[in-house]
């Protein structure tokens, strides 16, 4: 009876680690205002929330969600302030985090600032907190850059850049896709070009209001547009730029188990169908991650040269 007894023991001892481990919440930081991606105000809190939580379902874990308000100025970063929110525990991994070489590993500074979270505290505000290495996931999705065609542009058949040639362009200033239209064919567009500031929503009311007929901008962004906006007359032109981004979760380097885990699960995900089933349901227009996972810093050669 004794021995019975003893062996039963053992066995719920041996057992507990796993079942702690299947009922921690894995918790996720989520941008609060990035549709379609992550939206808190979203009935359905967008593509990174339904992938994080099916993520969460995969792994046997209960799913939690830390929102953050990532700011666009100059003196934000996101890459520091998701490795804050990691680094303090805010959340096990980030969603929705661009896989590029610059933004992952070792930080270029020893300590950053959090981004304002849901729970933050005016002491938050004054706190630096140490930072770790940022390990990144597998990617699970791919950011391309589209023309997007309104007035006298729709109907025109787009299958390059060469093909804006005689359209009026607007592009916000400083941003990728400026870089791009404005350094093509050594400046053959240029002239056609106008620049509006980033940050201010002005892009889309100017466009609609027939200012210019074209533009380049991530493919998200007018998803998140024409969402809010049904009766619009802007189309996606079809053509996406070759250069775009991958996405995919971050942790801390310390986790390499838990991002193992993660790998494993997205190979399953992105091989079912699953995960693009999950971006048509948040209205987004789905494109699979492209090899490498994580890219290299670009290069102005890198554009000349497509």
């Amino acid at each position: 009876m004794k021995t019975a007894s003893r062996a039963l023991w053992l066995a719920a001892a041996l057992a507990f680690p796993a079942l702690a481990w299947a009922s921690e919440p894995l918790t996720v930081c989520l941008n609060e205002n990035a549709p379609p991606y992550s939206s808190r105000a979203s009935h359905d809190g967008g593509f990174d929330y339904a992938v994080s939580k099916a993520l969460a379902n995969k792994l046997g874990r209960n799913f939690g969600v830390r929102w953050f308000e990532s700011k666009l100025d100059e003196d934000s970063s996101g890459a520091l302030e998701a490795n804050a929110l990691l680094s303090d525990g805010k959340c096990q991994i980030v969603a929705g985090y661009p896989l590029n070489e610059d933004t992952l590993g070792q930080p270029g500074s020893p300590t950053a600032r959090l981004p304002d979270f849901e729970g933050f505290k005016a002491s938050d505000r004054r706190r630096r907190i140490p930072l770790g290495t940022l390990q990144p996931s597998k990617a699970y999705h791919f950011a391309p850059l589209a023309i997007i065609v309104g007035g006298p542009a729709l109907g025109k058949l787009i299958q390059g850049l060469a093909d804006l040639q005689g359209l009026k362009i607007g592009v916000e200033g400083g941003t990728l896709s400026d870089t791009i239209l404005m350094t093509y064919g050594d400046g053959a567009l240029i002239d056609r070009i106008t620049h509006l500031v980033p940050g201010r929503e002005q892009l889309w009311p100017s466009f609609e209001h027939g200012d210019f007929d074209a533009t380049l901008v991530p493919l998200h962004r007018f998803d998140a547009y024409r969402a809010q906006h049904a009766d619009t007359k802007l189309q996606a032109s079809g053509y996406t730029f070759p250069l775009g981004f991958n996405f995919g979760f971050v942790g801390l380097a310390t986790d390499a188990k838990l991002m193992s885990e993660i790998d494993s699960a997205l190979a399953g995900m992105l091989a079912s169908g699953e995960i693009a089933t999950l971006a048509s349901g948040a209205g987004m227009t789905y494109f699979p991650p492209r090899a490498p996972d994580v890219r290299k810093h670009i290069l102005l050669s890198d554009l000349k040269a497509l």
